[in-house]
């Protein structure tokens, strides 16, 4: 065992082993969720959202029938017909998604493999995190490949702990797992730094406090993420659907997915959850600056992209809650929310100069 300058050499080369497996068997459960997309039976959901569709739109087609009521007087009245109206994303199909779970025996098959192969990964995944925190003696996120491979067990674990607890969210896999892979891709080539002791800086418990909520938090908002870009993607299909319309070769899988209103519900579920904690973490940071820099608040590009990222949530959330901006508009600020998060991370701490660049690569 190689020790020197305070890092156990040894530790931090298992943390590394540990990450590359785990990027191998991830890769493994990738391909699992596309055999499960592609060869699966469309689920229940899937089916009882095509019929509603198609429902709906035959009702609309239809001409309406008038009714003659003759009354004692000899006067005959035509009753108003019923006018029907195509349904919105917040009362079409809403019902709790199984998603790409096919109820055929193969779609199950391939499901089971890559949920499986995503826990074993999941394991080797925190073994590396586990394993670099050992190799230093201090939480495993001083920089930004520490801190981008913590994010991914976060990530995979908020989504394996969702599994567990029954909730049907099974359709985020492929998409949460090539998410995660694309991280540890950028972590291991562009983002990579040698474990290492901290700048004096950061010795700090608010360390432990301030950058795990942090991360805590992207984690959650990459999930709400996620489901966003899938609700504005099965919306779509379900207003072609029910004008009669094709949604051409990605048909099959937009039907794998649940319904517009579930990935919505969902993804306002994920963001409403965490912007309190999102909200404490900007506190704590100005709390950690008082002391290590003696000001709560400098407008340090890191800091002001934080708040900026706040503000933008904090605006999804009152568009939730006003009836003119429910939908897609609300979705579409939910993802520049998103994009505020990341061109901090990556952006900001990379290319721009400030308080917060020793945290960089």
């Amino acid at each position: 065992m190689n020790i020197a300058a305070g890092v156990n050499e040894s530790f931090a080369q298992l943390s590394n082993y540990l990450i590359y497996s785990a990027m191998a068997v991830y890769t493994l459960a990738f391909l699992a969720h596309i055999a499960e997309w592609l060869f699966g039976s469309r689920s229940k959901v899937a089916r009882t959202s095509a019929a509603l569709a198609a429902s709906a739109a035959g009702a609309a087609c239809a001409t309406p029938a008038v009714k003659v009521t003759q009354h004692g007087g000899g006067t005959a009245l035509l009753d108003r017909p019923q006018v029907v109206v195509r349904s919105t994303s917040d009362d079409r199909g809403a019902t709790d998604g199984i998603g790409a779970a096919g109820t055929d025996e193969q779609g199950e098959l391939y499901g089971r493999i890559a949920i499986s192969l995503t826990v074993l990964a999941f394991l080797l995944h925190l073994g590396g995190v586990l394993f670099r925190a050992l190799s230093v003696g201090r939480a495993p996120w001083g920089n930004m490949y520490e801190f981008s491979t913590a994010f991914g067990v976060v990530a995979v674990g908020t989504y394996l702990m969702l599994l567990s607890l029954g909730k049907k969210v099974r359709w985020i896999g492929l998409f949460l797992v090539g998410a995660v892979l694309l991280d540890l891709g950028l972590a291991v080539t562009v983002l990579y730094a040698a474990s290492d002791q901290l700048v004096p800086a950061l010795h700090s418990y608010w360390l432990w406090i301030h950058v795990s909520c942090a991360m805590i938090s992207g984690a959650m908002f990459l999930l709400g993420a996620l489901a966003t870009l899938l609700y504005l993607w099965r919306d779509r299909y379900e207003i072609k659907a029910a004008a009669g319309r094709s949604s051409g070769a990605l048909a099959s899988m937009m039907e794998r997915l649940p319904a517009a209103s579930t990935l919505d519900k969902f993804a306002y579920r994920a963001n409403a959850a965490i912007f309190p904690l999102w909200t404490f973490t900007i506190i704590a940071g100005s709390i950690w600056a008082e002391a290590a820099w003696g000001h709560y608040w400098q407008w340090d590009p890191t800091e002001t992209w934080s708040f900026i990222t706040w503000v933008v949530y904090a605006c999804y959330l009152h568009a939730r809650a006003t009836a003119g901006w429910k939908g897609r508009k609300a979705a579409y600020i939910s993802l520049a929310g998103f994009g505020c998060f990341l061109f901090n991370y990556f952006c900001i701490n990379i290319f721009v100069v400030g308080m917060h660049s020793y945290a960089g690569v």
